[in-house]
């Protein structure tokens, strides 16, 4: 099961070699990075691939040793396109992929000849096929260009995939863009309801795709980046995805038809990776900087990692002195945490969640419902879902009210819907637990990475 050939030693005299290309944020490169210490766990050399501002702000974050690797796993930079920059905060999102989308592509297959240079004069193994996350599709199209095979990782939701996907189709019948800013707030979004996309809810409404449709724009970056990076992932061979079959099963299928291509799912990952990459395996501490330094916990908040403020100053500074005063002795702020193992404590009663996939997964992983604030992307889609599909969540409206958020947290917490919510988020996680196996990873690696 996905282990490397042994008795043909003719076809495999070193071990494979994959490039694993994630697009440079955390929620991508986390799910990528996972992927890659399964496979490295099952005998591939790793190569994987940073924009060079994240290289750098790795190494300023964990200090110059940070991304020396592990013998067979080692980190390179590639040029994003954008202009040099030392500022410790996310890159400008829409300016980022459009530079991915038009200038890696050279750049791409420069790294890999280099890549492939050094491995022949240190005796490494040169490069055999890449992984490449789904808005990354530069990097499938050069792993076609140079002969090699090549997978496709998918890192959000699978929902969230079919919202993008029928992108296209929203502007060929004048749904999108949107006439005028009015349609943001006089309810249209949530008036129009897109009842033709097969798997999908047939109630599914505007305001539930992922945000980008909300535009006036004909020539939005981020609108027009999704429907074109959408499209290249069939140059893929294959398409991994972070989630487990019996949560997206209608969904799965209706990706593959689709994209007319096979669907690994492998997640989630988080438990894959813990069930199977041994605790002193040399790659089980590499990671990504972070900011570090009974339900008797009622409701957890993230903000994700794309979420900011204006302002740089403490978390404690940017609230109101009441709410210290009244929350003093049973709360705690920070800005950095690590989420899947306070999800996992037995005293979380909810989480308070912008909806990001990582997020979603963690939270079913550690058996939490979640109350959903979606903030952008398909966040929006996966509320949706969590409320209505997999009855796992609550959704906070957009004019959010004290009030409003008291009363969600108190059903989800003490209320029917809240104990039905945790009733059914319990059975998703012995599901989650039951998939987080190696068999389909081993199925990937037989039939297209090694194919």
């Amino acid at each position: 099961m996905g282990s490397l050939p042994t008795a043909e030693g003719e076809r495999r005299q070193q071990p494979p070699h994959v490039v694993m290309v994630p697009y440079p944020a955390q929620g991508h490169v986390t799910p990528m990075l996972q992927l890659a210490k399964l496979l490295y766990t099952l005998g591939f050399h790793i190569t994987f691939v940073n924009n060079e501002f994240n290289h750098r702000r790795h190494l300023r974050a964990r200090g110059p040793g940070a991304l020396d690797g592990a013998p067979g796993f080692r980190f390179a930079a590639i040029n994003d396109g954008l202009p040099p920059s030392e500022v410790d905060a996310t890159q400008d999102v829409p300016a980022l992929c459009y530079s991915t989308m038009t200038t890696c592509l050279p750049r791409f297959k420069d790294l890999v000849a280099r890549t492939n240079a050094e491995a022949e004069a240190q005796g490494r193994p040169t490069v055999t096929c890449v992984v490449a996350d789904s808005i990354m599709t530069f990097a499938l199209r050069g792993a076609r260009e140079l002969g090699l095979r090549c997978a496709t990782l998918w890192t959000a939701s699978a929902c969230g995939f079919i919202g993008y996907y029928y992108y296209r189709h929203l502007v060929e019948r004048g749904i999108v863009p949107l006439e005028n800013e009015a349609r943001l707030t006089d309810g249209y979004l949530d008036t129009v309801v897109v009842d033709w996309i097969p798997g999908a809810p047939k109630d599914l409404r505007l305001r539930d795709f992922p945000s980008f449709v909300r535009t006036t724009d004909p020539d939005d970056i981020m609108l027009n980046f999704f429907i074109h990076e959408v499209a290249g992932m069939s140059q893929a061979s294959a398409v991994v995805i972070n989630t487990f079959d019996e949560l997206d099963a209608t969904l799965l299928h209706a990706m593959a038809k689709l994209l007319s291509r096979p669907i690994y799912t492998v997640g989630p990952l988080p438990l894959t990776v813990r069930n199977n990459v041994p605790a002193d395996s040399p790659v089980t501490a590499i990671g990504w900087p972070s900011s570090r330094g009974g339900w008797s916990t009622p409701a957890t908040p993230s903000c994700g990692t794309c979420a900011r403020t204006s302002s740089r100053a403490p978390a404690a500074t940017l609230l109101a002195p009441e709410f210290l005063a009244a929350t003093e002795g049973r709360s705690m702020l920070s800005t950095w945490c690590p989420q899947a193992a306070v999800l996992e404590h037995e005293g979380v009663g909810v989480f308070l969640t912008h909806s990001g996939w990582n997020s979603t997964l963690e939270s079913i992983c550690g058996g939490v419902p979640m109350v959903c604030w979606p903030f952008f992307a398909e966040q929006q889609t996966n509320c949706r879902y969590k409320h209505t599909e997999w009855g796992i969540g609550m959704e906070i409206g957009n004019d959010v009210r004290r009030g409003e958020v008291e009363v969600l947290i108190r059903e989800a917490m003490e209320g029917e819907k809240g104990r039905e919510m945790r009733r059914r988020v319990t059975e998703l996680k012995e599901s989650a637990v039951a998939a987080a196996r190696l068999r389909n990873v081993g199925r990937l690696i037989d039939e297209v990475l090694l194919a």
